[in-house]
């Protein structure tokens, strides 16, 4: 790699810096924000130049503690965020109750104004609930998937690790957010600088758009040799859960006989595909029941049970608990108080708004990757369009 020699990198704002803006609900998970903004940090300092700065946001602008215990202290409040030129929504744990009115507010004015919205791990969920997803393809994490689809119908979800469609970027959890930002770096900036990017953080390489996370097929498949028509059977059961597809048109769909597609079940999953396919079902009520308001009997319907009786029946065995039982754990009166908070503010200047992306820069300089990239030409300075 050849590095690129010049001036040190200005600590102010440029018009080429895409200043980002991270808002953290309550509980959400370090790891995805984490995987945003590393990938920015590291873009900064292989270019040699501020192209990303980024600002960490909360509501009242105190500090927000994340799923696994540790607390984050913000930049900001809401009402004291510079401009941004993107917002990304940080979800996490438990999304349909940690979120507030005010922020969907203010999300939905930011939008109005033009700014690219985007939301990671869970994060899809709140821009939903705002209206901002409203005919646009949407990805999530899959743990929230279904409640999702079933209170915003107006969202096309899916189940790709991540999705970009025009000012909206959503992806699901963990590590995808990198190869979201990866994607985004690529487009605003050069496949080049993504792929020096994706080295530093030893991607073996940058998972596109139409990789699926495949959550199920991967918890069964640890040991590999999956036959490419399992696969295609069990994407066909997990589509149709509400109207579930006969074993033997099951068969049909895929070419293969009712008895070649129980013996792959077996081999590869030990069970028969009618078990797989009624634990599938399960599966989803109890997210349902876990995560929205609807009637055991609606969710006995949008899981394809025959009737309610049937559904609680088929419950207490496999899950172990009844449907009402299970919601009753969940839904209880302790889970409803919120949390008050004494706004206490600390006054932060303009030059101090966006400290981050200039301190990690600055310190890089002594750095063998630092500036390491040469661009030339393919290096665009404005603000991100895709």
């Amino acid at each position: 790699m050849v590095k690129v020699t010049g001036a040190s990198p200005s600590p102010t704002i440029g018009k080429s810096t895409t200043r980002v803006g991270f808002l953290l609900l309550d509980h959400f998970t370090m790891i995805a924000l984490a995987s945003s903004i590393e990938p920015l940090r590291m873009a900064n300092q292989l270019s040699a130049k501020e192209l990303y700065s980024w600002h960490v946001l909360t509501e009242t602008g105190l500090p927000s503690s994340a799923s696994d215990g540790l607390s984050l202290t913000p930049d900001s409040s809401l009402e004291n965020a510079p401009e941004l030129d993107m917002i990304v929504v940080v979800g996490g744990v438990d999304i349909t109750r940690n979120f507030t009115s005010k922020q969907v507010s203010w999300l939905q004015k930011r939008a109005r104004k033009g700014v690219h919205v985007g939301a990671i791990c869970t994060g899809a969920y709140v821009l939903a609930h705002a209206g901002l997803l409203d005919g646009y393809n949407c990805s999530a994490h899959w743990e929230c998937l279904t409640i999702l689809q079933e209170n915003y119908p107006k969202v096309n979800c899916n189940n790709k690790l991540f999705t970009i469609d025009d000012k909206r970027f959503t992806s699901s959890g963990g590590s995808a957010p990198l190869d979201m930002f990866l994607t985004l770096i690529a487009r605003e900036h050069s496949s080049k600088l993504s792929s020096a990017v994706s080295d530093m953080f030893i991607c073996d390489r940058i998972r596109t758009e139409s990789d699926q996370q495949r959550v199920l097929l991967r918890q069964v498949n640890s040991g590999g040799g999956f036959k490419p028509k399992l696969v295609d059977v069990i994407e066909l059961m997990e589509n149709n859960l509400e109207e579930p597809i006969d074993l033997d048109e099951l068969a049909v769909f895929v070419d293969v006989s009712r008895r070649q597609l129980e013996r792959m079940f077996h081999k590869y999953l030990d069970c028969s595909p009618s078990r797989y396919y009624l634990r599938l079902r399960l599966d989803r009520a109890r997210q349902l029941l876990k995560q929205s308001s609807m009637s055991v009997v609606e969710i006995s319907a949008a899981c394809g049970f025959i009737s309610t009786p049937h559904f609680s029946r088929c419950y207490r065995k496999h899950i172990g608990t009844s449907p009402r039982d299970e919601r009753k754990m969940v839904w209880s009166t302790d889970n409803f108080q919120p949390i008050q908070k004494e706004p206490g503010l600390v006054s932060i200047t303009d030059s101090e708004r966006f400290a981050h992306a200039s301190l990690a820069l600055n310190k890089a300089q002594t750095e063998p990757s630092f500036g390491s990239v040469d661009l030339g030409n393919d290096l665009s300075c404005s603000v991100i369009t895709y």
